[in-house]
């Protein structure tokens, strides 16, 4: 009584000395708006955004991804693992109960002959930490936190998926259309070889040329090989995002003329804090650390235990109701720290140490965020009003190809001229697919930035 009369003191004079601290905050300014306006007509980013761009083979293909991504099962068992280290964590914060059964048999002899003695024994024990500084409870917040952040790091992922299945398809089918346009490239380089053939047969032409032409159309035929194979590439590491074997995976679309490109409203930046899982993630992977700082404060304090125990004993394994001995124990313990060369102190300091990198790389997330948006929102509106120019490019060197083969054919003029045309015209037909694959891939970009329609709500 008198021991237990001590141990309660001596909490009650400790209580003032607090283990727990305000979470720190990243110091920044989110600013009053982008640098670059939404498009007119633009309009938000909702949960199924990849449906804007107009395709249900790229819905079936997110389906797919979804259902069945290795890297998205790698994220869910991560969290399968957080939530089973909560439950370790909150085991704490209970008694521990332990039942111990014991039998043992002995044999001896002499000259008088042999004996056989039999015993048996039962134990109950239970022990409990007392949380009077909160170290425990602090361990659970730590790892519910550590599960929330192993949540959102799933968001994350789901979000980083979708956009890379996005990403890969509006990849292959920018390589077919590059391979549309370099086939009928080789197909006009072609005809004009049939044009100064037939004009070198008439003695209007040179062997130089036919040869000059003959070396265009080859060049032309060159062309599509490495288109051929990215295609082929992309398409394998398409299938693979979603969850496929390469092997019989094709796609139907042949190009990406047919795709819509979305104008997006990106909001205000203060709304982005709340609106993408990286950032909530490094939030509560801070809040974790907050807490782990909290339990290591606390390993400086003493620590109070109770234990109690309960045996019964008999001389025979089946003869406990027929006098047996029994035992019962109780016991409070009081551990204060008093000298472990720093051990304690200096986990303290890590702890804190710690939270302060977070703070650090929280800081850092929120304003790579605020970037990101900026970038996918400036190479939206560049990339829309190029596309529009190198249109018009496309236009007028198919005119200037027309007008040099009719007066190629009338000897107006020569051959490096058409030549020079139909250079001109395949790079304007491959520019204008490649700027096209760019304004959907910043659309993807832009979305993702902005947290893909992500809110804490939806996650769980």
């Amino acid at each position: 009584m008198k021991l237990r009369s001590i141990c309660i003191a001596v909490a009650l004079a400790l209580t003032g000395c607090g283990t727990t601290s305000p979470m720190l905050k990243p110091n920044v300014s989110a600013p009053a708006g982008w640098n670059e306006p939404a498009a007119s007509g633009a309009v938000g980013v909702s949960a199924d955004w990849w449906h804007s761009f107009g395709s249900a083979e790229l819905q079936g293909l997110v389906a797919q991804a979804l259902a069945g991504s290795p890297d998205l099962a790698i994220a869910m068992e991560r969290v399968r693992q957080a939530e089973a280290q909560v439950r370790i964590a909150g085991a704490s914060l209970f008694p521990t109960i332990d039942l111990g059964f014991g039998s043992s048999t002995r044999l001896t002899s002499d000259s008088r002959g042999s004996t056989r003695t039999e015993a048996s024994s039962a134990t109950l024990a239970v022990s409990y930490e007392v949380d009077l500084w909160g170290r425990n409870r602090s361990g659970v917040r730590s790892a519910q936190s550590s599960l929330a952040a192993s949540v959102y790091d799933r968001d994350t992922a789901r979000l980083t998926l979708i956009a890379g299945v996005a990403t890969g398809y509006f990849d292959v089918l920018s390589l077919r259309s590059r391979l549309a346009v370099a086939r009928e490239n080789l197909a006009v380089a072609e005809r004009v070889l049939e044009l100064v053939s037939a004009r070198a047969r008439n003695g209007a032409a040179s062997a130089l040329d036919v040869s000059r032409q003959q070396a265009a159309v080859l060049s032309q035929r060159a062309a599509l090989m490495p288109l051929e194979q990215q295609e082929r590439q992309t398409l394998a590491a398409l299938a693979i995002l979603a969850g496929r074997t390469p092997q019989g995976f094709d796609l139907k679309a042949t190009g990406v003329a047919d795709l819509q490109v979305p104008a997006i409203d990106p909001g205000l930046p203060s709304q982005l804090l709340v609106r993408r899982p990286d950032l909530a993630s490094a939030e509560a992977r801070l809040a974790s650390a907050n807490a782990n700082v909290a339990a290591a404060r606390a390993a400086l304090l003493p620590s109070i235990s109770l234990t109690g125990s309960a045996g019964v004993a008999s001389g025979a394994l089946l003869a406990i109701l027929g006098g047996p001995t029994s035992a019962i124990s109780l016991g409070l313990s009081v551990l204060q720290p008093i000298f472990d060369g720093g051990r304690l102190r200096g986990q303290v300091s890590v702890a804190e140490s710690q939270e302060r990198e977070l703070v650090e790389s929280y800081r850092k997330a929120i304003l790579t965020a605020l970037a990101e948006v900026e970038d996918a929102l400036v190479a939206a509106s560049r990339q829309a009003q190029q596309e529009a120019l190198q249109g018009e490019v496309q236009v007028q060197a198919r005119e200037a190809l027309r007008l040099a083969e009719i007066r190629y054919r009338e000897g107006a003029d020569d051959l490096l001229t058409v030549l020079d045309a139909q250079r001109t015209l395949f790079g304007a037909q491959d520019q204008l697919a490649q700027i096209r694959q760019n304004r959907l891939e910043a659309a993807v970009d832009l979305y993702k930035a902005l947290g893909g329609g992500w809110s804490a709500a939806l996650a769980g």
